[in-house]
């Protein structure tokens, strides 16, 4: 069994632990291992992910709901020699700068 050791505990509330372990014919510190057990067995509410809480919270609002605008389809990829042409014999881009001879 392990040790618990509470410091700094206020004088009124071990004044109400100590004659509230005398009313029920206990010990002080068997009134406390009471109190811890019966405190710890209550079930602890599910916490909600952040997503979840937002929703709640404006849940009361309504729902939104809003239109998808139609996408046009895909276009296809150029094909190989199409883009070769376009970008010149050595596959480099043409250049747009003239060059300077000088």
């Amino acid at each position: 069994m392990g040790t618990l050791t509470i410091r700094n505990l206020e004088d009124p509330l071990k004044s109400r632990l100590r004659l509230r372990a005398a009313a029920r014919n206990r010990s002080m510190e068997e009134e406390a291992r009471q109190i811890l057990r019966t405190a710890l067995q209550e079930p602890t509410a599910a916490t909600l992910d952040l997503g979840a809480r937002i929703r709640a919270r404006f849940a009361a609002l309504g729902g939104v709901e809003l239109q998808i605008a139609a996408r046009e389809p895909v276009r296809p990829p150029p094909a190989q020699e199409e883009s070769l042409v376009a970008r010149g014999s050595r596959g480099r881009k043409p250049s747009t700068r003239s060059r300077r001879r000088g």
